[in-house]
């Protein structure tokens, strides 16, 4: 059976997660239903990550084994057709061996957090940021982040039900950067890891933002990094402004 590699872009808004579910509306439902109408004995596909109710995706990357050849355009095309109205779609489509895996090829996860920072609600961007109405100081967040790269123990920053067999895991990247706005300020906090645990990034961004408000101190976070409680976390930012990225593989199954 040939593999496939999808780039996959969706608002995750009217969706209860990438997973499956059985009743509730999922991303992977989605995909699925539309491969059924290609081949009915299609079987599951399996993603690079499994994105929470109401997270967004740019890079999303999945894997599905089709009965017959495809030429990878056509199966694109096929897909989108059948994707309507749903607001998925595959951005790019790639012949890949039979041993790639979505989940398990992957080198490096990549997501971007949104916040945006004015009085005014969100009219264009609404659920597709996290808004907050008060302004946050960029340094201090960029200082506080600093204290979570590497190496750690982010238990602090692990949902409870959060399903990894361990809490150690190694943070490449967290940079901060501030886009200024006619009417308040745009926050993009951009993260690299191998793979991350159940709502890191959102209880990341949600504890850099008690920092940006001057709430807790930059060393603060350190020291709820060092406590390895959950209850010693910030608030968790809600799923808005999250967003999957991009996904790296010792091979790039896209065309750049």
């Amino acid at each position: 059976m040939p593999r496939y590699a999808l780039k996959i872009e969706y608002d995750g808004r009217p969706f209860c997660g990438w997973q499956r579910q059985a009743v509730l509306p999922s991303v992977q439902a989605s995909i699925e239903q539309a491969l059924a109408r290609l081949d009915p004995d299609q079987p599951a596909i399996a993603a690079a990550g499994r994105t929470d109710t109401g997270v967004h995706a740019t890079g999303q990357v999945a894997h599905c084994d089709m009965q017959r050849n495809w030429e990878p355009f056509r199966l694109m095309e096929a897909l989108n057709h059948h994707l309507r109205p749903a607001p998925v779609a595959i951005v790019a489509c790639a012949r890949v061996d039979a041993d790639f895996h979505a989940r398990f090829s992957a080198l490096e996860r990549r997501y971007l957090f949104r916040l945006l920072a004015r009085r005014a609600p969100p009219t264009f961007e609404a659920g597709q940021v996290w808004h907050v109405r008060h302004a946050l100081s960029l340094r201090p967040m960029q200082d506080a982040a600093a204290h979570l790269l590497g190496k750690h123990d982010f238990t602090t920053f692990r949902a409870s039900q959060c399903q990894a067999p361990s809490p150690i895991k190694t943070l490449d990247a967290l940079d901060i950067e501030c886009l200024p706005l006619p009417e308040g300020q745009e926050f993009r906090f951009s993260l690299r890891a191998k793979s991350f645990l159940h709502n890191q990034v959102r209880s990341i961004v949600g504890t850099l933002e008690r920092v940006g408000t001057g709430a807790w101190a930059p060393e603060d976070v350190k020291t709820a990094l060092q406590a390895r409680n959950r209850a010693a976390c910030g608030p968790v930012s809600p799923p808005d402004g999250l967003y999957l990225t991009g996904v790296s593989y010792p091979v790039a199954p896209f065309p750049q």
